[in-house]
């Protein structure tokens, strides 16, 4: 994959903040995306040697029938720490590294990580689309801010995730009784489009079929 843009990364918090509020306006959260969809991409991270080592894992599926057909690793050192709200600046170099190895352009990538539901509105998935210009959805295990109604218990469920009196995201049932996720917009997609495309891409447990390649691929040892 070619990348249209890139930024210097930061080795301070208060430099990391500055890009976030800098690019936190130029996230899309209408869709453009370019159909029809063929396929679409998870990315996940994992950490080697203490954490000092990042592996990055792409895994590219057909749409809609989720058949892997391609995957990728990257390795490189870890060059900023673990902080919540700020885990873009760890793990991106790295995805990046992993998404120039593969072939075939994915349509949507769907990330292990917030999208625009974040304090400052640049989640992983954010951040990651607007440097690689391509719609991306933010699909995260846990919540990072914002709050919401009760769920109900069956897949497909929903509940505006609210920040600040602003919807910025959904909680999602995505299993029958089991945990939910939180949906947002990463770039160049909205809500009920990412929304539509994360229970299409998880026909049977809890996380989509892209994540749980890619998380395998990052973890395995």
């Amino acid at each position: 994959m070619n990348f249209y843009r890139d930024h210097a990364w930061p080795s301070t918090l208060e430099e990391a903040i500055v890009i976030q509020e800098t690019l936190q306006n130029q996230v899309i959260t209408e869709d453009q995306l370019q159909e029809p969809i063929q396929y679409v991409a998870g990315v996940d991270m994992g950490f080697e040697a203490d954490g000092t080592i990042s592996r990055a894992a792409v895994a590219v599926l057909s749409f809609p029938d989720l058949q892997v057909i391609e995957t990728s690793l990257a390795y490189r050192p870890t060059t900023f720490p673990y902080v919540p709200g700020f885990l873009s600046f760890r793990e991106i170099p790295a995805v990046l590294d992993a998404l120039e190895k593969i072939k075939t352009t994915p349509n949507i990538i769907l990330c292990d990580g917030q999208g625009i539901a974040h304090p400052r509105r640049l989640g992983i998935a954010s951040h990651l689309g607007l440097l690689i210009d391509m719609p991306t959805i933010g699909v995260a295990k846990s919540r990072l801010v914002g709050k919401h109604e009760q769920l109900a218990e069956t897949k497909g469920s929903t509940q505006p995730l609210i920040y600040n009196g602003e919807i910025i995201g959904a909680v999602l049932r995505s299993r029958t009784g089991v945990k939910p996720l939180y949906i947002s917009s990463g770039h160049r997609i909205s809500l009920p489009t990412a929304i539509d495309y994360v229970l299409r891409c998880t026909p049977k447990y809890r996380l989509p079929e892209t994540t749980r390649i890619a998380d395998k691929l990052a973890s395995a040892k």
